[in-house]
């Protein structure tokens, strides 16, 4: 058995001209030009002998001189590059030249296809490359005599592995070697061994970073780690010679995939080389559609921070411009719907790359008759939010014998809903839909719309159509989601058509492990009642009421402040040489705006000048009658930030803690994040989103950490492991419960029968009369009415059912037709009865001045890595409708606070005390009280620390139980100056303590 290097070696060079390449000689290799000057000129004169012949004209005795001059020239242009003048050619006085001639997109022009025969291949084992010695590449890719791939090869059992490939290209080969050009030369440099790829389009000696090329280990597509499947019958990593590498492939691969990117920021450029999941999934979709047509949806499961924007990008290109057997298009256009700002402009300059063409992609930003303008003068890629769609109903034109793909960026739970089904309304084809209604019905004649077809023209929207193909992008994939876009197996499960997991992103470290450095606290605290009456309350709402009391508590806000701001110091501002940022993840928009001042408060207290803070969250907020906004509460070089400016700002070095409310935990990118701070609930797929805001990788970045006040290790758990493989929908959503809610509706005896069908009729009535909108109002009124009559419970009752029956029918019908105009009808009377009905809005319970806090502890209860199980499959399961709303408990405010103690407390130590006998000793002394109110905080702290040692000693005179362990202790008693130091300003200047 042969296994040395060469022998590898020997298989990729046979591999490789199996699939149609030819044997190359190093010989033939111009080392200056890195070129193969001889085999470049064979393929020019005879793919484009005419233009030879001008240029040769142009040049009498210089031609191919002169011809290597132009092109050098365009290829070392830092506008242009190898990749521009592959897709592009170049020109030469008024002579166009193509170095490569792409597979076109239809059999129709032969001599296009006569041409690209014509390429030529070359494999050229040991090429020496250097212009300064007698190095070698093991094996090199030409086309048409210009180097485009190289390879090197080890083979596992001389004992060196893919690890020394890659240190092969750090440290012996030169990237100023013309062969190794950046964008000049060799596009991309791969290290690989019998079991493993790897990938880079750069050389930067040290820094050079290599990507895993690998399938996965369960193959492409499917759930699994990282690695290659067992090949039984020969190398692991053979799929990269005989696939990717193959020449059509490899032409694909630069005509279609490979393009520059430009950082908007720092102006660096990199070349994005496709990662195998992504050719993969692209490839698998555009075969699927080929063989099938318009009219399948597609759920494509790919982990954060695995690149969806480029896939999304090239996938919409290649949908664009996609013909089937017959050379006709597929699609007319391709609609791209995300809610992310920067895919715009990714997907206009990505495209731009690819065609040369502006307006390819078509922003809709205005409104309805923009989109419809957009659609009928064909424009092939089109971006929107699906906020802009909605508008389109009853507005855009029956689209006839077009068909369209739309991708769905994260599939938002959004679009599972009505505007999904207005989408369809305004771009199917219902011609197909209303015969096959009419078949099965056989009583409604196609071309009769009267008010009963304007009802079939709205059931005929929903559920799946032949001109419809979307494609759905997230890595969350939720019960709806699965349904209306995963595929049915045999078993009953829905599923992913491709999976890129949470796993192998990890594993292959595209993404870090958000997980792995997981710190928790467990907080207790005591709250009493400040007044002699016991008034009753609604349970749900006084418990409530007690922990917002509680978590905008001075004391809490500042106790947790003093932790986030020296575990940052202590850990975070060591990561990323220095440059590490974080994020604070708090319960609401006030929250945010006390948490800010808070920070910024404890940070000037104690003389950080190397700290500070942003905030973010939107609107306005009422702060204690003081209203507050992002704008005005951050700063930047002496000027407000505004919205669309703080992403940037938090980039610089200036910026450190980013506090959020509801913003930024989805779809924010920032690499330089690194830990997070979490003070809010989260569960489900909201915790694995949020939390992946920290996986993004850059250099230097080895680790993130979390630390969370509010959720569990159990609770994260729980929420990642649906995701961490692949998710599938276990039971799907019957339709026949909306019988089983409307059953329950019907026996409130609201509405009428009579009523709903007449509602129905001049709602679907395309007559224009103005008394129209008033008759759906007086045929509304009765039922409001009655339902005023009910007992709150059964207000509350009836109220909670319509709204599952609205919510549930707008998504079963997406999924399932359902062939019920009766139903129907009920669904549009009880979507505006849902409507008019009056809320009774519950009044915010006000403890003001009620109660206190005298106890409160933080302790630390999990540090370390919360794992996640390898298990194939992840199942997530489909909201059971519950039967209406519970009785509202009534409490007394004693029984909640008991509740609220018993839940929160636990055995304190006087050192855990609040100490309102401190803040009483201050506010004995007028002076101080004075002081405080006509001076900053931070003056206030100069002559604080004194006064704090001299009542803590008198303290010590009175109780010597309750202060030795405090002056026993001095970090500790430094800590819990720190954390009064704004509870004890603010009680001195009348603000509630």
């Amino acid at each position: 058995m042969n296994y040395k290097e060469k022998d590898f070696e020997d298989f990729v060079e046979e591999c490789l001209m199996e699939q149609g390449y030819i044997k190359g000689n190093t010989f033939d290799y111009n080392r200056e030009l890195a070129l193969d000057t001889k085999t470049l000129f064979s393929f020019i004169k005879a793919t484009q002998p005419k233009e030879w012949q001008r240029h040769e004209s142009n040049y009498p005795g210089n031609a191919e001189r002169a011809f290597l001059d132009r092109l050098t020239k365009d290829i070392n242009s830092k506008d242009k590059g190898l990749i521009h003048v592959l897709r592009q050619g170049f020109i030469d006085r008024g002579v166009k030249f193509r170095l490569v001639y792409f597979k076109p997109e239809t059999s129709l022009n032969e001599d296009l296809i006569d041409k690209y025969s014509k390429n030529i291949f070359h494999v050229t084992r040991q090429l020496h490359y250097s212009v300064h010695n007698e190095n070698s590449i093991d094996v090199v890719l030409f086309i048409n005599g210009i180097p485009v791939v190289t390879i090197e090869l080890k083979n596992a059992m001389t004992g060196q592995n893919v690890d020394n490939a890659i240190q092969q290209y750090k440290a012996d080969r030169n990237p100023n070697e013309p062969v190794f050009g950046f964008n000049r030369r060799a596009l991309v440099n791969f290290a690989v061994d019998p079991y493993l790829v790897f990938m880079t389009t750069e050389l930067k000696g040290d820094k050079t970073f290599f990507l895993p090329f690998n399938q996965g280990s369960e193959g492409a597509g499917n759930i699994g780690g990282k690695g290659n499947p067992i090949n039984q019958e020969g190398f692991d990593t053979e799929y990269l010679f005989k696939n990717i590498l193959a020449p059509d492939s490899l032409l694909e691969i630069l005509h279609k995939f490979i393009h520059k990117e430009v950082d908007k920021v720092t102006r660096k450029v990199k070349i994005i080389f496709p990662r195998y999941h992504q050719i993969d999934v692209v490839r698998k979709l555009l075969s699927d559609v080929y063989e099938n047509g318009a009219g399948k949806n597609y759920l494509i499961q790919h982990s954060a921070g695995s690149g969806k924007s480029n896939s999304i990008a090239w996938l919409a290109h290649r949908l664009s411009g996609l013909h089937n057997a017959e050379n006709k298009a597929v699609f007319s256009s391709v609609i791209v719907i995300t809610d992310r700002k920067i895919l715009d402009s990714q997907l206009q300059e990505t495209i731009y790359q690819f065609d040369h063409v502006a307006g390819v992609v078509e922003k809709i930003d205005e409104n309805s008759k923009q989109l419809l303008s957009a659609i009928n003068s064909g424009k092939k890629i089109i971006i929107t939010t699906l906020q802009k769609f909605p508008l389109i109903y009853g507005e855009v034109k029956k689209v006839e014998g077009q068909n369209f793909a739309i991708i769905v960026d994260e599939a938002h739970s959004s679009q599972t809903g009505q505007a999904a089904t207005k989408l369809k309304v305004a771009l199917a084809d219902i011609g197909d839909a209303l015969e096959e209604y009419a078949r099965i019905e056989e009583s409604f004649e196609e071309n009769k719309l009267d008010p009963q077809d304007e009802i079939v023209k709205e059931l005929v929207s929903q559920g799946v159509h032949p001109n419809l193909s979307f494609f759905a992008f997230t890595a969350t994939p939720k019960a709806k989601t699965l349904q209306m876009f995963g595929e049915r197996g045999k078993d009953g499960k829905y599923r992913a058509f491709h999976i890129y997991s949470m796993r192998q992103a990890i594993e292959e470290k595209f993404i870090l492990d958000v997980l792995e450095n997981y710190m928790t606290y467990n907080m207790y605290f005591n709250i009493v009642k400040n007044i002699p009456d016991d008034p009753e309350l609604n349970s749900a709402q006084g418990l409530k009421a007690i922990r917002r009391y509680q978590s905008l508590h001075p004391h809490n806000l500042a106790q947790k402040t003093a932790i986030m701001i020296e575990q940052f110091r202590e850990v975070t501002r060591h990561k990323l040489s220095g440059r590490a940022k974080a994020m604070v993840v708090t319960a609401s928009r006030l929250h945010a705006v006390r948490y800010c001042e808070e920070f910024k408060n404890y940070i000037k207290s104690k003389g950080y000048n190397d700290l500070d803070v942003l905030v973010a969250f939107s609107g306005e907020v009422d702060d204690n009658g003081v209203p507050k906004t992002e704008e005005k509460m951050n700063q930047y070089k002496g000027n407000y930030v505004k919205e669309s400016e703080l992403k940037e700002v938090f980039k610089t070095d200036d910026f450190h803690f980013l506090i959020v409310a509801e913003k930024y935990q989805t779809g924010f990118d920032e690499p330089l994040l690194h830990t997070m701070f979490v003070d809010k609930k989260l569960s489900d797929v909201k915790a694995v989103q949020t939390l992946s805001r920290l996986n993004r990788t850059c250099e230097g970045k080895e680790d993130t950490f979390v630390l969370d006040f509010v959720n569990s290790a159990e609770d994260i758990q729980k929420a990642f492991q649906p995701f961490y493989e692949s998710t599938v929908l276990e039971k799907e959503t019957n339709p026949n419960m909306l019988y089983d809610i409307k059953h329950l509706l019907d026996q409130k005896h609201v509405y009428t029968q009579e009523e709903v069908e007449s509602f129905a009729k001049v709602f679907f009535s395309k007559r224009t009369v103005k008394d129209d909108l008033g008759k759906v109002s007086g045929l509304l009124k009765p039922a409001m009415d009655r339902y005023l009559d009910l007992e709150e419970l059964a207000q509350k009752e009836f109220k909670s059912s319509l709204s599952s029956f609205v919510r549930l029918y707008a998504f079963i019908t997406q999924v399932v037709r359902m062939y019920d105009k009766e139903l129907h009808e009920f669904y549009t009377y009880v979507k505006f009865l849902l409507k008019v009905l009056p809320s009774k809005r519950e009044e915010d319970i006000d403890l003001e001045g009620k109660i206190s806090m005298d106890y409160y502890k933080l302790q630390k209860s999990y540090q370390g890595q919360i794992e996640l199980v390898k298990e194939s499959e992840g199942t997530v399961y489909g909201a059971e409708h519950a039967g209406g709303a519970k009785p509202q408990k009534k409490d007394t405010l004693s029984e909640i606070i008991k509740k609220i103690n018993e839940r929160f407390g636990t055995q304190f130590a006087g050192v855990d005390k609040v100490m309102e006998q401190i803040i009483d000793d201050f506010k004995n002394d007028k002076t101080i009280v004075n002081f405080a109110k006509n001076n900053g905080m931070e003056i206030f702290g100069h002559i604080y620390n004194d006064l704090f040692s001299k009542i803590l000693v008198n303290g010590f005179k009175n109780s010597n139980e309750f202060y030795t362990e405090m002056l026993k202790d001095k970090e500790k008693l430094e800590f819990f100056k720190a954390t009064m130091l704004p509870i004890i300003y603010n009680a001195l200047r009348g603000v509630n303590s």
